[in-house]
């Protein structure tokens, strides 16, 4: 795999994923995007291994999620000091509208960092649109263990903001 166009080819198809996980392991904005780029370096690096036995989809996320807990376990001691502050625009034209939509988005993000880590992965991973077998591909856990993940984390999430999940 041609590195140069491999990684165009990432930036342009993953990068909105790899920030998402990258998000749902930090919350301060400054160090989202060091830790985007520290992914994209360990991706760089780790592309002359990929071999095709997942897909680059799968390939990419494992790295990011990787890259996003030894981030998480290197900074443990540090308090968070910005709250993740995300504008999606609302699709109707009202601000009431736009404002409850960032208050239910809002939640929805605190809610997930609020998971233990190993269910927040597989939420994570999931809401990326990914498969059970690609985020236990991901995640290197078996498929059962990630059903029962996604589903603690589905039960904890409906704790968190009500039956409306």
């Amino acid at each position: 795999m041609n590195t140069p166009e491999a990684i165009e080819r990432i930036v342009k198809e993953y990068h909105s994923m790899i920030k998402r996980i990258a998000l749902s392991h930090e919350s301060n904005p400054h160090l989202v995007e060091e830790l985007v780029q520290e992914i994209y370096l360990a991706i760089w690096k780790a592309l002359p291994t990929f071999r095709g036995e997942a897909s680059l989809r799968t390939f990419v996320a494992r790295i990011a999620t990787n890259r996003s807990v030894t981030h998480l376990a290197k900074n443990l001691n540090i308090p968070p000091s910005v709250e993740l502050d995300e504008q999606i625009p609302a699709f109707s034209a009202g601000p009431e509208s736009q404002a409850i939509a960032n208050d239910r988005k809002a939640a929805l993000v605190f809610a997930i960092r609020s998971l233990p880590l190993p269910y927040r992965e597989a939420a994570m991973l999931a809401l990326e649109g990914m498969t059970p077998r690609e985020i236990s591909d991901v995640l290197g856990i078996t498929t059962n263990a990630v059903s029962i993940r996604l589903s603690r984390a589905k039960d904890l999430l409906r704790k968190y903001l009500g039956e409306n999940l």
